[in-house]
């Protein structure tokens, strides 16, 4: 359902593909159920950003956000921006994620997942060299005013698609 979402607004509205793009991701009950919400799609993908208020939805037994709800919110972002940006021409999975909680979040939760230009390049180099990496990713999540609540670290298999297709045949 989702790939098919992308697929019609990238078709009959190109111009406006990010925008849709966060539209239909907080739209989506598997993400709406995170608590998280997506506040900012850059045009090119190259930026996501989101928010993760703080509410009887997600507080824990003492009051804070409770650590399911600041990792399932990071859990799909890295790995559908990183479609978005590469294309038809790429797998993409997520493989694993640490987490790391830095002190207990009181306040709503932010984060930012960005690629630059350089990053996208060379993850294209080594793919088109080594035809699948895995790519780690860290994002932040950090209050308002930049305190740090928790770390993550993802751990993203990328892979051009017809070798992916053959690896997976040959299994």
């Amino acid at each position: 359902m989702y790939q098919a979402l992308s697929k019609f607004s990238s078709t009959y509205f190109p111009k406006q593909k990010h925008r849709l793009f966060k539209l239909f991701f907080n739209l989506s009950p598997m993400y709406r159920r995170t608590t998280g919400r997506v506040t900012k799609v850059d045009p090119d993908f190259s930026s996501v950003e989101i928010r993760i208020p703080i509410s009887y939805k997600n507080k824990n037994y003492v009051g804070t956000i409770f650590g399911g709800s600041l990792f399932a919110a990071t859990d799909p972002i890295y790995m559908v921006q990183l479609i978005q940006i590469l294309g038809k021409d790429y797998v993409v999975w997520d493989k694993s994620s640490t987490v790391k909680i830095k002190r207990p979040a009181n306040s709503d939760a932010y984060a930012v997942f960005a690629f630059s230009d350089d990053e996208i390049r060379q993850l294209k180099a080594d793919i088109s060299e080594k035809k699948e990496v895995d790519l780690v990713k860290p994002v932040l999540l950090t209050s308002k005013e930049g305190k740090l609540f928790c770390e993550i670290e993802k751990l993203i298999y990328v892979a051009d698609k017809e070798y992916y297709k053959e690896k997976k045949r040959g299994k």
